[in-house]
């Protein structure tokens, strides 16, 4: 009876050392691995003579589905192809001042996840960060400044709230 609650109990601590070792395992390899930052393209933004009429060109001539802001493509998200997600694409005025303090004609949007904690690791490398994070329904925002002083704006989307204001607007998206 002894030999055999021994060899019970050597069993149970053999598969439990065995879960302990792996959860062990499973911690330093997620701890090494670096954390995902920007994800993708969020927009492209750029300064033209006549928002308008640039946007009633790329309708006409490439099809996009335009409104007041420029375009929205929609696309499918690679890690998880059920879940949508979408680009801006918006023409601006040439003398508009949203660029600055950037001289350059265009702006990239990023998508990125965990914005607070990418900010605080931006800070803490130096990168200039260019105003505070914005909170809106479809995501966050903030802006910083590339090492060549090109302007950038971070966007931690919520794509859900984001497709639902597009339809509220009665905007179509680019496919």
């Amino acid at each position: 009876m002894k030999k055999t609650a021994l060899a019970i109990l050597i069993v149970a601590a053999s598969f439990l050392s065995g879960f302990a070792f792996k959860a062990m395992l499973t911690k330093q390899t997620t701890e090494g691995q670096e954390r995902k930052k920007a994800t993708g393209i969020g927009g492209i933004f750029f300064k033209c003579k006549d928002p308008k009429k640039l946007k009633e060109w790329y309708s006409k001539h490439l099809g996009l589905n335009t409104n007041e802001y420029g375009s929205v493509f929609e696309w499918r998200q690679g890690a998880d192809t059920t879940k949508k997600g979408f680009t801006q694409w918006s023409p601006f005025k040439e003398t508009t001042k949203y660029f600055l303090p950037s001289t350059k004609d265009f702006m990239i949007n990023y998508r990125v996840e965990h914005m607070d904690e990418l900010i605080a690791e931006l800070k803490m490398s130096g990168v200039t960060v260019v105003d505070s994070i914005q909170t809106y329904d479809y995501g966050k925002f903030v802006h910083i400044l590339d090492l060549e002083g090109n302007k950038l704006e971070l966007w931690e989307p919520n794509d859900v709230v984001y497709e639902k204001m597009g339809k509220d607007m009665g905007s179509k998206t680019t496919k």
